[in-house]
Formats: C-alpha cells, sequence, structure tokens
C-alpha cells in the first residue's frame, strides 16, 4: 500500500472511531468529512458499512491489547491491573457504541475481531496473574469472573451514564472486592 493510501486508511479508522464512538447511527459520510476525505476514498478501503465498522472495532480491541501487554511488564503489577480496569471501564461506552453500530448493521464481529478479542482476554489474565502474584489482587480471583466483572463493570458504567467521579467510586468498591483479605 502506498503511503499516502496508509494515511488515509489510518484517518479514515481514526475518524471512523469518533464518528461510530459518538453515534451508532452515524454515516460513512460523517465520516469522510472527518477524515478530510470523499466517500469514494472511504468505500476504496471499507467497500461496506459493516467493513469499516468491523476494522475499527478489530482497533479498539487491538489497542487494547496492546496496552495491556505493555501494562504487564511495569514494575508495580497492582498498579498495572487497576489503571487497565479503570482505563476499560473509562473508554467503554465508545466501544460499545461501535459494538452497536456493528449490530444494528446486521454483523457480528469478525475473525480479525474475535482474535484480537481473545488476545485481550489473554493479555487481561496476564495482568491479572501478575497482580496476584504481588499480592495485590486476591488470588481465588479467577479469571472468569474478574473479566466478567471488567465486562458488567464497563456495560453499567455505560448504561447509566456515570460520572467520572461516580465511576470511580464504583470502581473503588470493585477494587476493594478484589483485594486480598476479602472472604469468597
Amino acid at each position: 500500500m502506498r503511503a499516502d493510501a496508509r494515511d488515509n486508511r489510518l484517518r479514515i479508522l481514526t475518524a471512523a472511531e469518533e464518528v461510530f464512538g459518538a453515534s451508532p447511527a452515524a454515516s460513512t459520510e460523517d465520516v469522510a468529512k472527518l477524515a478530510g476525505v470523499g466517500i469514494a476514498t472511504v468505500f476504496r478501503h471499507f467497500p461496506t458499512k459493516v467493513e469499516l465498522l468491523e476494522a475499527v472495532y478489530t482497533l479498539r480491541l487491538e489497542r487494547l491489547r496492546d496496552r495491556a501487554a505493555e501494562l504487564a511488564v511495569a514494575a508495580d503489577p497492582g498498579e498495572a491491573f487497576f489503571e487497565f480496569f479503570g482505563q476499560v471501564v473509562a473508554e467503554a461506552g465508545s466501544k460499545l457504541a461501535i459494538a452497536e453500530a456493528l449490530t444494528a448493521a446486521g454483523s457480528v464481529a469478525g475473525e480479525d475481531a474475535r482474535r484480537a478479542g481473545a488476545g485481550l482476554r489473554q493479555a487481561f489474565g496476564e495482568l491479572l496473574d501478575r497482580a496476584q502474584q504481588s499480592g495485590a489482587v486476591r488470588v481465588d480471583a479467577a479469571l472468569p469472573e474478574v473479566y466478567a466483572l471488567l465486562i458488567g463493570a464497563s456495560r453499567g458504567a455505560t448504561a447509566t451514564a456515570l460520572e467520572p467521579e461516580v465511576r470511580n467510586r464504583m470502581l473503588a468498591l470493585v477494587y476493594d472486592g478484589l483485594r486480598p483479605g476479602r472472604s469468597s
């Protein structure tokens, strides 16, 4: 791919993430306008809205996966775990809007998105393992339930449009339950 085509693709994906993250009902024309390209350029890269949405959703999952992997080598595993948990919850609204737009377009996540999602779950599991080994997270909290807490907190914060200070208090309660010294 030529450099200008690569740049256009990146601008389109960045614009689509912003546009669809703000409104699942947004159009590809809105994306083209924000990206500063013609609609034909958008469709040259992504022949259908569904393909564009799938690419944006996959990109979002890959970024989260990469951030989790980056934090997995942090000096303070507990801080890294809780930082990532909070980041996911804070950014959930736009990610869920993109997923909603994909569903409304009549599609489910494609193979690339499923692969990125599996990678995200694995990277989150590594963060959890390191946090547990450091003593920051209770050892009886297994990945399935902690991942469910992450998803539930993300959806709950989004569905109720929690203000940041309320979201942070909610997260403090979740974190208290994840720290050692709590009974099961």
